[in-house]
This record gives structure tokens, C-alpha cells and sequence, in this order.
């Protein structure tokens, strides 16, 4: 992250969810100072985060300094005692940067001719307002005459200078080889005297002119790398090189390297070519060298001394010194599969170490071991000896492989750099080869002529596509040896080593090297930072910064990858990456260069208007008041970028693109919101790439008079972009067509702007205008202010043998450019057409205003919200947030569906949450390109859309008068007066205003548990909203409309699909009862019991027309439902004395919903009850009417029968046949084809475990009010053993309780069967609970297979379960049935387990055909909720809970976070309905199901109550 200057302080807050890991005895950590004093890298602040289940953790970090810190997370990990590291993040702070202030370059629509000059007064500026010009020392001359060079950069508008190396310089003169860290070169001093500080001192009065009277900061390159070749103290140090005496394995390249200077000197005397003309001389010298270079023996660093392993194995043998072998049995092994198995095993001593000649080895005794295990049939000690040598002879064999192929590597890499140096047109063309000249540059710099090893010291340089990271000096990489580092032999290579316990001197000499540029300069420019290995560039800028707290940092830095540039910039607090325009290669690579590091936001952004929020700032010290704050949300950072048209070491754009382009990309790049650099030789158009170490001439100061180049321009353009940063001008947008490219920056507040059109050259040649459309500016008008191109008369170099000049190029001003303002029918206009004579290389320069734009627009947009939403109940809001396709179709006759937004297609809500769903995105990331914002850019349609469709329904919902009358007059006032690029910015503010006051009026009419829970828990309570909602076609009542909830969307959206029995009593307590809605609960709950018929209650209700009766768990679930509501609902016992009128005569005769005889008796909800109850004891045995193919086309005939009746040797209720299923796995097949139709995939005939959990609950809260007088019942009228009587409710119950174990558990261990009625041949896995029992004999498998229904008559009645056979039950369906989003639905160790669903698969496997597989390893989301209360409930009674609760709720959280993300991302806000595999989508699932939310809310406020 990268953060702002702390001009005021602020503070960083991170945030971590509620329920992540984070919670478990999670601790914050962060080097930042947090309790005051110094920042130290590797001291830490902690703050221990509070263990909370229900609100998120905050850690608030106050900013008040510039640095680079990281920071982590740390908690319990899943073993006792473990921990675990979250990943580093990094937040950088901006310095803050002093400059002189300057007065306007612009003023009434006019260029000031004095203008952007210095003032007296200091301002604070941004990174983004730095304007450097880079200046090598060596061509300025004296410090005396430097004045001149201060007063030419200000008044071309720079505010920073970049200073190559100003220490002293080695014998190459390269400002880069540095000769003495620290001392200043002393030729910059007129009298060369440097006082006893090395310069220092006149160094900074120097500067501080700069700074004072020019305004300029000072920014200084920092080479951490190498030092120069004759750099004294090397001698006194050797040890801060690389050499062979603390490298080894550099010896073969020393002595590759003296061999290659050593032949260079006898050419001559081998009669072979000293000065290279051709391609067949270097083959030649190559030749030579090859066979000069086999005399030296290099292959004896690789390769084992077979004579020495003879004897040496052969002298272990008889002294019988043998090392016993104690790896694998190696008995009989081929020689070969001996050699790998040595080879892998450590044990060879050097192995491709390459450090001393013959260095490859096995000591004798190990060999010796080795072979007589190995040879087991030999004793002698030759014959083992020889059979150790035919090993050693395999081990050789790559050694030598491997030898060759660096050889060729190297004389390949020594071919190419003699090509380039002494035969390539753009090659230096170094001359003939001497001794003193050699074929290629030596690779060491040999220090004295004694102690090679020692005095011998790596030269620096860099490889192609080097893995930064990696130090090329450092075996095991073979860089030096094959030639594959392009040196620069002026430069030694420093040794760092691991820190400065490595190498004390160097560290601390280097330390002091950094220190004293810090307290001199403003900021660093890190040369080479790729090869900076990272320990030294962070322990060095860490001291730096002690020095400097607000020391600016760049860096140029060659990854070759943006992951691995993060990587760099975090760690080290890099504050700019340097870019460069010039590495583009046509105008559409430059634009998108100019967009990725120069655009800053895009114009009409919205994340400043639509994602900050208003808080309260809690006091730093726990004590005080709060303060009002405002959150703005960070998105993290890329690399900011310090963007130049052309640095130092590139060259120039005569010879990569033509030097016309300089002033159109020059001008481009002072356009863009980030810091921007150029050097003095762009400006003043040299014409070629100045060698830093062969240049002598001196620059000439032209200021920005005849012969400067551009300067005139950049003197505008400079001092724009400084105002830009100053200003805000921090939006901008870039449109490239063709050869042109325009930008246009804008400050969002005014709507002021400046517009430039560049006409790129990147050909050389052409003066032809080329095309670009008339660039048309809505609403808003323009003024020309400058224009210009370059006329050359020559592109010769001018420089004479003292001076360095540029071309003959004369900047050409252009005559003003009137900008015609037009009218159309999207409204007012300014067109700015380019000119007739524009040729490549040209620039335009406008002022632009925003005309009729209302200051108060912003704030009209975002105010009132709160009023007009605040009196919607939440029907209402269902209307107002969601509403799917077929719900808004279905409630509007068909007139209105969701919004189709071109490019993605219907939104899936018509309400505000299908807009947000987009939004969300686009306003946090400003993504103005989205098809959303380029379809309101085209029109209006959408604005008209949102209210319109409200109105339309106010008829039935008044109440919606309000709310549309609010979004019409903002929406309104936007079209009137807004242009159609910034339409997009006031819809997301409209919109997510509207949002957020919606969505809050719905939660504050929610419960306790859900106004005072996290995110997530808002998020499910809205699913209620979501789910609950008023159609036509679908009510509680056949005679009017009324809101019903939804099972499922967009599948049940309407119509007899919407209102199923069994959903809306698996999702009535989430959905309402925990969120407080009880009106809704009891109004289902009456309306199902209305229409009970044969003791059930319908599958699918179809608004009591024509429901169906076939689900046998259905009036289970209405029990458990009207329990919950007695127990939780405000009076909820008195819902027992409510009386409906019923449905159907009391004799079951169908009859038509409005037929004298319906609705003709009374029950109340009591009697009910007591009917459901008693019709199941007394046996339920009845044909559906209606049956045959009208009524369920799929069904065979025998699955109309509907039988259910008491086991009253058990208790338990079983019911069903082979050919229906009466529970909520209710797959009926369809494909004839695949012989599945009229078969269900699962009929779970018997006593299925969830009915038996249910009935359970039931009869133990009918015994407690039938106790207590709370109903009039005692119990059921009963049949047993063909005597009629009166079983209680408590006898019932407690014939269920003695039972279940015994008929549902599968014991561990297969002894204890004989307890349980088990049938052994038939389990496939144990210490489960049978998903059925009393499945028929012919399926009595099907009672065996684990599936995820246990666990809700786990939580409905715990006390049928044996506490520890249940927990460890419950870890199995943890580890075996848990997925991402929910549990599947079958063991994957089932022979049926299928876990892929596709209804349209209409193959021949029977399994999956037409979607036989629904509940045959799907993984569905309600079961999950029920999982994880009955998990909470049990493991904190004999689990790792029960000691420490947080245990138990650590882990269960977990489990939400995968729920949790996918609510907050998925366009339907809401948990699908089912699954595929490890969470894959299922494409023929409901997006968004009622019970997946429902029962995570179940356990959220089982989560609530428990922490209260």
C-alpha cells in the first residue's frame, strides 16, 4: 500500500472479518513504531486482537512519519501449540517534499510570459508534482559556473535535479565507478581543495542555493554494488570483493579469465588476427583459444582423481577403516543405478563445487563401505577397488558433460562480446587485441601481482534475464565461468554476505556512505537496483531514512516482472519506479504506457464520491472521546512511477523513433499524474546517446532561448504538471487514434482541465497531418493555448570538440486555434479539429471548463436517502432491492423485467442490488471502461428505468410514492445538467445512496441478534428480504395477493413453483424468526395450516388452489417451526389458541378452493397439531388425488399410494415406497432412455433419521405444555397389539429416545454390532448414523449410506444421541461430507456417489440421466447450517470445545468464510441452492435459495446466544 505524506496525521486502519482465524489468539504485528520511538526493522509492536465471533477486528495505525513498514497477522493454528504467519503486507509512506512555491504559468485563459517563477514561500509537493532533469557533472565544469545550469532548469519548470555519482571517480572517469564513497570528485571544486569532510560541506551550500534561490530539490544516484577497479582501500579490504580465496568456486573462472588475457597478448605470435574484420577472424581467434584453453585442464575442477580413489578406497580396505553403508540396500545394483544412488545421497565430497582441482571426492572409508555392500560377492581389496573406479567412472561421465558445456558456453558468450565490441556497426570498435586491449573484457581486477586467490576480485555486471533475487557471484551459479555476465570491468563486485556480521568493514564503510547522502540530498535514485541483493538495500535505505525521514526514493529496476517489481518496491519502500516513454514502440504502446503509469484516476470517477464513509476514530489510548472521521477504503497500490521521456543511458529519439517525436512525447509525459524525469540532452535534441565514460565536452546553457531545443515548451508543460499535482488535477483520460494521442487532465471539484494533442512521429520522414476525429467535448469549452512543432534544417550534430550542442531544430509556435463550440441533440459542444498543416511531432495545448454544472449537484445526489426509504416495510424494500426476472414480469402483468444492460446481459435483479452487483466494482476501482458506464454514457435510459418501475407499482405498494418521487428528481436534475461521461459518476452516487439507505431501513427493522451482528449476518438477514415478497400468481391465500416467501431464485420465483411446504419451514426461523420478522412466520404458519389434509401439509402450496400432498416431512417441519415460534416470538404461545379456517372438509374430499364446502370449518393451531400427531399414530394411508400424468407426468402409478404409519415397537414413523420420495430428497427420475422415469434417486422409504429427530422434538414440547395445562391434550389414540389406547406424548417420546441408538447407530467396532440392530454384511463405513432405518429388505443398503441428514435430528433433539458416538459422527461428516459451500449429499465412498448435476444430461447412465443424481453426492447448502449448530452443540459438551468453547467456534467460523465471500461477490447475494464437486457451480442450481441463508442464520444467533 502505498499511503499519502502525513502533512497531517492520519490513520491507517486494518481490518480482518468477523470469525476469520485472525480471532484464535490472533496477535498484530508491525515494525511500525506503535508505542512511540525510533523505527527499527526488526523490532516489533504487537496488539493482541480481541477474540470476536460478531463484530470485525480493527487495528488503527496513527501515521505521522514517511517510512516503510510491514506488517502480519499471527493466531493458532490448527495443532496444539502451533502458530501460524498470515502473509506480509507492506504500507509505504510518501515523504514530504519542501519546494519553493512559483506563481502561475496560466492566467484568464492565457500563458504568463513570466510565469512559474520562484517564490519565496514553500509549498508541500505531492510525488506526483516532481519534474526532474537528470545532469552529469562531468560535462557542467566548475562548481563556480553551476548557477547557470540551476537558473536553466527552474525556468524550464523543473523543480528536482537527478545528479549522476558526485564522489570521486575511478581511472575509467565513469561517474558510476566510484573511487572513494566519501569524497566528492574533486575536479568539480575550482580549487580542487576539499576540506576534511571530503566536500560535504561545499556540497551542500551548493545545493542549497539550488534549493533556495532555483527551487530546486536534489536527488542523487546511490551505487551499492561495486566500487571502482582502483578504489584504495580494496587493497587494505580485498575482502569486499569476490575472490577465489572467500568464493571457491570462482577459481576456474580467474583462471579462464588470466587465460584469456594471457593468449590475447601472443595473436601476433600465432599468426592469428589482432584486429577483427569479419565473422571467419573471430571463428579463428575462437579456434585458438579453444585448444590453448585445453592445455590448462579446466575439466580437473568437475571430475574425481580416478588414480586417488584407486588407492584411496583401496588403503581403506586393507587398514579395514570402513565406514559402514546405512542407506538403502544397494546389494546387486547395476554400477549405474549405484552412481545415482551416491549421487543423490550427499555423500560425495565437492560435488560440482568446482573449487579446487580433483575437489570432486568420496573419502576412503565411505567408499569403502559403499562397495562392500554394494559388491557382495567380492573380498579382495583390488577387486573391490576396481569395482569402486567402474562407479566412480559412471559419476564421471556428466562431470565431464558438464565441463564441455560450459567450455562451449563460455567461448559461445566470448564470440558474441568480440562480435559487439570490435565488429558491430553500433559497437564501440575497440581496436586490435592486445594484452592491455584483450578479446573480451576481463571478468576480475587483479589488485597486485602476488595472492591471486586473494587480490583477484570480481568485476560487476549483469545477465539477460537474471532472477534477481539470485546473486550471480555465489555458487552454485556458473556466471563467471561461462562468461554469461556483460562486465563492466571498471567496476568490482561488493561482498556483502548475509549481513554486516559478513563483512564488518564494508558495511559499516558503505552505511556511512549512505548516511552522509541522506543528510545532503532530498532523494535517492538506486542505481542497478535489480542486482542489489535485498537484506543490503533494506538494512541501508532503513539507515538512510534515520538519517532522512523524508528521503525520496527511485529506483531504475529491470525484473522483468511486475509480481517481483512489487516484491522490490514493498520491501525496500521504493516511493517511484523509474518508466521510460522511450521503450515504446508505437503510439498505441505508448498510450497504454501513458494510461498504466500516468492517468491517475479516470475522469468521472466515483470511488472518492461513492466508497468513503463517515466513522467515529475511538481515542488512541482507550480514554477520551471519540472523533468524527472520515474511511476511505484502499485498494492497494501499484508502483508509483517516476515517468521520463528519455533517460541517461538510452538512447536518443533521432536513432529509435525521429527526433520530432521528442516534443510530442516530452509533452505527453509532463501530462501525466506521476513524477516525470528528462535529461538535458532530450530538451536540448543531441542527437545521440552520450557514453558516460568517453565524454569530455561540455554541456552549453541555453536556458530557453535560440538553440534550446524544446525548452520552450517544456517551460509550460513543466510547470502544468507541478500545478496539476498542487491542484488535484488527478483525473485524466487518454484516447489514442492512430499516430495521436490525447490526454486531458481535469481537477474533479471545478471541472477546470487542459487538453493535449500530440501527434506522435514515430516514423522519421513525414510532414502528412494524418487523421484524428474532431475531438468533441460535451457541455464544456475550450481555449486554445499553445501549440508547437520542431523544423529541422539538419539532424547533424553541431557539438564541436569542447561542447556539446543539439540539432538545428526550431521550435515553430502555432497561430491561436479558435475551438468552435456546436449543438446536438445530446446538448452543447466544443470541437477542436486539428489543423490543416499539423505534421508528426506536432502539439496542441487547451484550458478546458466544465460549463453549467451545479457545485451543489454532488451533494443534492447524496442527500435525503435516509428519509425517503426510511417508512418502507420490508415488502416494500423486497420491491426496492431485489426482485428476479420472473417476479417483477409476474407482479407487473409482464411490463416490466429486469434491466438488460448491453455487453452482460439482464441484470438478475430489477431492485438496487442487481445495479450494485456492477457498481461495486466500478466504484471502488474507478472501472469507467465497464459496459455499464459506457451504456450510460450513450443514454439515458437506465436513470429512467430505476424510477419509473416503482412508480408503476405504486398502486399496489403506496408507499413506493416516496422513495421513486426521490430517485426521479435526482435523476432528473443530473440529465438536465450533466454531460453524458460524467453520467456514470452521478448514477453510482444516486444508486448506492438509494442502496445503502434501503438496505439499512431493512435492518433496522430486524432483530437485536442482526442489528448488532457483522457484515455477513446483514447479509444473510437480507436474503429474508430477498426471499419475502408479493407476486400475482403465488400468495397464502387463493383469494387475494398476499407475500410469500420464495424457495428458491430464479427457479421458484412465481407462480405453483414458488411456496413448497418443506422450504418455508426449513427456512421460516432464519429467515424470520432470528431476524425478528414474526408477522411473516405466523402468517406462513396459519396459512399451512389451513390447509392441512390426511395430517400433512401440502409439498407445494400453489396459493391453496391445488395443492399437493405427497411429502411426508413437510408437517415435521411446520411442528418444529411452530415450536420455534412459541419459544422465540413475543407471546408465541398464544399462536396455539389462533384459529384458520380449514381448507378441506374434515372428511378429506378435494374440493375446489372456492366451493361452499371450503373454508366452511375452524381448527385452532392447537388442534392442529393434535391432528397431525394423531392421523400419524393412527396410520396415514391415501391415494393423491388427481393422480395419473396430470397431476406428475414422471410418477408410476404405485407412487401416488401415500402410506405412513408407527412402528410402536420402536416409536418411529416410517413410510413411502420404491416409486415416491416424501422427503426433501426428492429426485424423481425422468429418462426413459436410461430406464430411471418413475424411479426416484432416493425414496428413503422407512424412517428417515431427520422425520425421526423431528417427531422427537415434537412430542418432548408437547409433553412439557400438555404438563404444564398449555393445551388440552395428553397424547394420541393408538392401535397396539390390536388394543386401542392412549399413548402420551411423553410415552411416545420416550419409546423413540430408548430406540434410536439402537436402530440408527453404526458402532466403531464391529463386536458391539450385537447391540445395535445392524446388519454387518451391509456397512461400508462405521461410527455413522444410518441416513433411514426399515428401508425394505430388498434396499436395506440404502439405511447405511452416510449422507448429511443426521445432523439435524442432532439439533432439533440432542438428546437422542449418545454425546460421543454423535461428536465423533459429526468429525466424520466434518472431514468426508463438508464442502465449500455445503455438504454432500452422499459419501464419496458410495458406489452411487455422482457429485455432478445436470438435469439436461439425457444419456443412457441411469445414475446421472436427467439429474437422477440430485441428492447422490451434490453438495446442497441448508444441511450446512444444521451441521454446524449440532458440531457447536456437542463439542462443547465432550469435545475440544468443552474446556474452551473458542475452540469449538474458531473452527466452525472457518467453515463460514467460503459462505461469507461468496454472498458478498456473487451477483445474487445470496448462497446457491446446491453445489457440484468442491463447491464448482451447478448450473441448473437456484442461485440464491432461501433455506442455504436460512440455516447459517440458525447458527449465527446460536453463535449470538451462546456468547451472551
Amino acid at each position: 500500500m502505498r499511503l499519502p505524506p502525513a502533512y497531517t496525521p492520519y490513520v491507517l486502519r486494518v481490518s480482518l472479518d468477523a470469525g476469520t482465524p485472525a480471532s484464535r489468539n490472533g496477535v498484530f504485528k508491525t515494525n511500525f513504531p506503535l508505542d512511540g520511538g525510533r523505527f527499527e526493522r526488526d523490532r516489533f509492536a504487537e496488539r493482541k486482537l480481541p477474540t470476536d465471533f460478531s463484530s470485525p477486528i480493527q487495528v488503527n495505525l496513527p501515521i505521522s512519519h514517511a517510512g516503510a513498514f510491514v506488517y502480519w497477522v499471527e493466531y493458532d493454528g490448527d495443532t496444539p501449540g502451533s502458530r501460524v504467519k498470515g502473509r506480509e503486507g507492506y504500507f509505504n509512506i510518501d515523504p514530504i517534499l519542501r519546494v519553493k512555491a512559483r506563481t502561475p504559468i496560466v492566467s484568464e485563459g492565457a500563458i504568463v510570459v513570466d510565469g512559474s517563477a520562484v517564490k519565496s514561500d514553500y509549498v508541500n509537493l505531492p510525488l506526483d508534482g516532481l519534474s526532474v532533469l537528470t545532469l552529469v557533472s562531468k560535462w557542467m565544469g566548475p562548481t563556480s559556473g553551476w548557477n547557470e545550469y540551476f537558473a536553466e532548469t527552474s525556468a524550464r519548470g523543473y523543480n528536482m535535479i537527478h545528479w549522476t555519482p558526485l564522489q570521486e571517480r575511478g581511472e575509467s572517469d565513469s561517474p558510476y565507478s566510484i573511487r572513494n564513497q566519501l569524497v566528492y570528485e574533486p575536479s568539480m571544486f575550482p580549487d580542487k581543495h576539499l576540506g576534511k569532510d571530503g566536500g560535504k560541506t561545499k556540497l551542500e551550500d551548493i545545493l542549497k542555493v539550488a534549493r533556495e534561490e532555483y527551487g530546486l530539490l536534489s536527488l542523487t544516484d546511490v551505487v551499492l554494488n561495486h566500487t571502482a577497479n582502483d578504489s584504495p582501500w580494496l587493497l587494505e579490504h580485498p575482502e569486499a570483493g569476490y575472490s577465489p580465496s572467500n568464493t571457491p568456486h570462482l577459481t576456474p573462472a580467474l583462471e579462464l579469465d588470466t587465460a584469456l588475457l594471457e593468449f590475447s597478448a601472443t595473436l601476433e605470435s600465432r599468426g592469428l588476427p589482432t584486429v577483427v574484420t569479419s565473422e571467419k577472424d573471430i571463428t579463428q581467434i575462437l579456434e585458438g583459444f579453444e585448444n590453448y584453453l585445453k592445455e590448462l585442464n579446466i575439466w580437473q575442477y568437475y571430475v574425481f582423481d580416478v588414480k586417488r580413489e584407486r588407492s584411496d578406497v583401496k588403503e581403506a580396505l586393507e587398514k579395514q577403516d570402513v565406514l559402514a553403508w546405512d542407506g538403502v540396500d544397494i546389494a546387486n545394483k547395476t554400477v549405474v543405478e549405484l552412481a545415482e544412488i551416491l549421487r543423490s545421497s550427499g555423500r560425495i565430497e565437492g560435488h560440482r563445487k568446482l573449487e579446487k582441482r580433483f575437489g570432486t571426492h568420496v573419502p576412503g572409508p565411505t567408499a569403502a563401505g559403499f562397495v562392500k555392500a554394494a559388491f557382495v560377492n567380492l573380498q579382495d581389496s583390488d577387486a573391490l577397488a576396481d569395482a569402486w573406479i567402474r562407479v566412480v567412472d559412471v559419476l564421471n561421465v556428466p562431470l565431464y558433460e558438464e565441463w564441455n558445456e560450459d567450455t562451449k558456453a563460455a567461448l559461445v558468450q566470448i564470440g558474441n562480446r568480440v562480435k559487439y565490441t570490435r565488429l558491430e556497426e553500433h559497437g564501440p570498435k575497440l581496436g586490435p587485441i592486445t594484452k592491455a586491449n584483450p578479446i573480451a573484457e576481463p571478468y576480475f581486477t587483479r589488485l597486485k601481482d602476488t595472492e591471486p586467490e586473494i587480490y583477484s576480485v570480481a568485476n560487476n555486471g549483469w545477465i539477460w534475464n537474471a532472477d534477481p533475487l539470485a546473486n550471480f557471484a555465489l555458487w552454485p551459479s556458473k556466471a563467471y565461468l561461462r562468461r554469461e555476465v556483460i562486465v563492466w570491468s571498471d567496476c568490482v563486485k561488493l561482498r556483502y554476505g548475509d549481513g554486516p556480521s559478513s563483512n564488518p568493514w564494508l558495511w559499516e564503510y558503505i552505511t556511512k556512505y549512505v548516511t552522509d547522502l541522506a543528510a545532503t540530498f532530498d532523494g535517492f535514485r538506486i542505481d542497478n537496483c535489480h542486482s542489489t541483493p535485498l537484506h543490503v538495500g533494506v538494512t541501508l535505505l532503513d539507515a538512510a531514512r534515520a538519517a532522512n525521514p523524508n528521503l525520496y526514493v527511485c529506483a531504475e529496476l529491470f525484473t522483468g516482472s511486475e509480481e517481483m517489481d512489487t516484491i522490490f518496491v514493498s520491501r525496500l519502500g521504493i516511493n517511484s519506479l523509474i518508466r521510460e516513454a522511450g521503450n515504446a514502440w508505437d503510439p498505441k504502446e505508448l498510450s497504454r504506457l501513458l494510461y498504466r503509469h500516468g492517468l491517475g484516476k479516470p475522469i468521472g470517477s466515483m470511488d472518492s464520491a461513492c466508497m468513503t464513509s463517515k466513522d467515529e476514530l475511538p481515542p488512541p489510548t482507550g480514554k477520551g472521546p471519540t472523533r468524527d472521521c472520515i474511511v476511505i477504503p484502499h485498494n492497494g497500490s501499484v508502483p508509483h512511477a517516476l515517468f521520463y521521456d528519455l533517460t541517461h543511458d538510452n538512447e536518443s529519439y533521432l536513432h529509435k523513433r525521429s527526433a520530432e517525436d521528442a516534443l510530442s512525447t516530452g509533452a505527453l509525459i509532463t501530462f501525466s499524474f506521476s513524477a516525470i524525469g528528462s535529461v538535458k540532452g532530450f530538451d536540448d535534441l543531441y542527437p545521440k546517446l552520450l557514453h558516460l565514460v568517453m565524454e569530455k565536452r561540455k554541456y552549453e546553457v541555453t536556458h530557453i532561448g535560440e538553440n534550446s531545443g524544446i525548452a520552450r515548451a517544456k517551460r509550460i508543460l513543466n510547470a502544468l504538471h507541478t500545478e496539476f499535482a498542487l491542484n488535484g488535477y488527478e483525473e485524466g483520460h487518454v484516447h489514442q487514434e492512430n499516430d495521436y494521442i490525447v490526454l486531458h487532465r481535469v481537477q474533479p471539484q471545478t471541472q477546470k482541465g487542459y487538453l493535449l494533442v500530440a501527434h506522435c512521429a514515430f516514423q522519421k520522414g513525414s510532414k502528412d497531418r494524418g487523421f484524428i476525429t474532431p475531438i468533441k467535448l460535451r457541455s464544456t469549452k475550450a481555449k486554445f493555448l499553445y501549440g508547437a512543432h520542431i523544423d529541422f534544417s539538419s539532424y547533424e550534430d553541431t557539438a564541436d570538440q569542447t561542447t556539446l550542442r543539439g540539432m538545428a531544430g526550431k521550435l515553430v509556435e502555432m497561430p491561436q486555434v479558435v475551438v468552435p463550440q456546436g449543438m446536438d441533440a445530446e446538448g452543447p459542444y466544443a470541437e477542436i479539429v486539428v489543423p490543416e498543416y499539423f505534421p508528426p511531432g506536432t502539439i496542441m495545448l487547451f484550458e478546458t471548463h466544465l460549463q453549467g454544472l451545479d457545485s451543489s449537484l454532488d451533494q443534492f445526489c447524496s442527500s435525503g436517502a435516509e428519509e425517503a426509504f426510511g417508512d418502507l416495510d420490508l415488502v416494500n424494500l423486497n420491491v426496492v432491492l431485489f426482485r428476479a426476472e420472473g417476479e417483477e414480469r409476474d407482479a407487473t402483468g409482464g411490463e416490466i423485467g429486469t434491466y438488460n444492460v448491453p455487453g452482460i446481459g439482464n441484470l438478475v435483479y430489477s431492485g438496487f442490488e442487481g445495479w450494485m452487483h456492477p457498481l461495486r466494482h466500478i466504484m471502488r476501482y474507478n472501472d469507467l471502461g465497464h459496459p455499464l458506464c459506457g451504456h450510460l454514457r450513450e443514454g439515458a435510459w437506465a436513470f429512467d428505468y430505476v424510477h419509473s418501475r416503482l412508480f408503476k407499482q405504486v398502486e399496489v405498494f403506496p408507499n413506493l410514492a416516496k422513495p421513486a418521487k426521490w430517485l426521479k428528481e435526482r435523476f432528473d436534475r443530473v440529465k438536465e445538467s450533466v454531460p453524458p461521461f460524467l453520467r456514470p459518476k452521478y448514477f453510482a452516487i444516486i444508486i448506492s445512496e438509494a442502496y445503502k439507505a434501503a438496505r439499512r431501513a431493512a435492518i433496522e427493522q430486524s432483530s437485536n441478534f442482526v442489528v448488532t451482528g457483522h457484515d455477513f449476518t446483514h447479509n444473510l438477514a437480507l436474503c429474508s428480504v430477498q426471499m419475502y415478497g408479493e407476486v400475482k400468481s403465488a400468495s397464502l391465500d387463493p383469494g387475494k395477493p398476499t407475500p410469500s416467501v420464495a424457495a428458491g431464485l430464479p427457479h421458484f420465483a412465481t407462480g405453483w413453483a414458488r411456496c413448497w411446504g418443506r422450504d418455508v419451514f426449513i427456512s421460516l426461523r432464519g429467515l424470520f424468526l432470528t431476524t425478528g420478522n414474526f408477522a411473516a412466520a405466523k402468517a406462513h404458519i396459519l396459512a399451512f395450516a389451513s390447509v392441512l389434509k390426511h395430517g400433512l401439509i401440502p409439498n407445494l402450496l400453489d396459493s391453496g388452489r391445488t395443492p399437493r400432498y405427497n411429502s411426508r416431512d413437510s408437517p415435521w417441519w411446520m411442528l418444529q417451526n411452530i415450536q420455534d415460534y412459541a419459544l422465540s416470538a413475543p407471546d408465541g404461545l398464544s399462536i396455539l389458541g389462533e384459529s384458520v379456517k380449514r381448507r378441506f372438509p374434515a372428511d378429506d374430499t378435494w374440493v375446489p378452493w372456492d366451493d361452499p364446502h371450503a373454508f366452511a370449518y375452524s381448527s385452532t393451531i392447537a388442534e392442529v397439531i393434535q391432528e397431525i400427531v394423531q392421523r400419524h399414530a393412527s396410520g396415514i394411508s391415501f391415494r393423491e388425488y388427481n393422480a395419473g400424468p396430470n397431476l406428475d407426468m414422471q410418477m408410476k402409478d404405485e407412487g401416488f399410494n401415500i402410506d405412513i404409519h408407527v412402528d410402536w415397537t420402536t416409536g418411529l414413523i416410517l413410510g413411502g415406497n420404491r416409486y415416491n420420495c416424501g422427503t426433501w430428497m426428492d429426485k424423481m427420475g425422468e429418462s426413459e432412455k436410461a430406464g430411471n422415469k418413475g424411479l426416484p434417486g432416493t425414496p428413503r422409504d422407512g424412517a428417515p433419521v431427520e422425520i425421526t429427530g423431528l417427531l422427537k422434538s415434537t412430542l418432548r414440547w408437547l409433553s412439557e405444555l400438555s404438563a404444564k395445562g398449555k393445551i388440552p391434550f395428553k397424547g394420541v389414540e393408538a392401535e397396539i397389539n390390536g388394543k386401542k389406547r392412549l399413548v402420551t406424548y411423553k410415552e411416545w417420546s420416550d419409546l423413540v429416545q430408548s430406540s434410536f441408538e439402537k436402530c440408527y447407530y453404526v458402532p466403531t467396532d464391529p463386536s458391539e454390532d450385537v447391540k445395535y440392530n445392524v446388519n454387518s454384511q451391509l456397512v461400508n463405513r462405521r461410527g455413522i448414523y444410518k441416513d433411514v432405518y426399515g428401508t425394505p429388505a430388498e434396499r436395506e443398503w440404502a439405511d447405511y449410506q452416510f449422507r448429511s441428514n443426521f445432523p439435524i435430528a442432532m439439533t432439533v433433539a440432542p438428546e437422542l444421541f449418545d454425546e460421543h458416538h454423535a461428536l465423533g459422527a459429526l468429525k466424520l461428516a466434518d472431514q468426508i461430507l463438508r464442502g465449500p459451500l455445503g455438504m454432500k449429499t452422499l459419501d464419496p465412498a458410495d458406489y452411487q456417489y455422482r457429485p455432478y448435476y445436470d438435469n439436461a444430461n439425457d444419456g443412457t447412465d441411469t445414475a446421472v440421466a436427467k439429474g437422477w443424481n440430485y441428492h447422490q453426492g451434490p453438495e446442497w447448502g441448508w444441511p450446512l447450517g444444521y451441521f454446524l449448530r449440532a458440531y457447536l452443540y456437542f463439542d462443547t459438551r465432550v469435545g475440544a470445545g468443552k474446556e474452551d468453547p473458542t475452540v469449538t467456534l474458531h473452527h466452525l467460523h472457518r467453515i463460514l468464510l467460503k459462505p461469507r465471500e461468496h454472498i458478498q461477490k456473487d451477483p445474487w447475494a445470496g448462497l446457491p441452492e446446491l453445489t457440484n464437486k468442491d463447491g464448482e457451480l451447478c448450473r441448473d442450481s437456484c442461485n440464491t435459495q432461501a433455506w442455504s441463508a436460512s440455516t447459517l442464520l440458525d447458527f449465527l444467533e446460536e453463535v449470538h446466544k451462546f456468547g451472551a
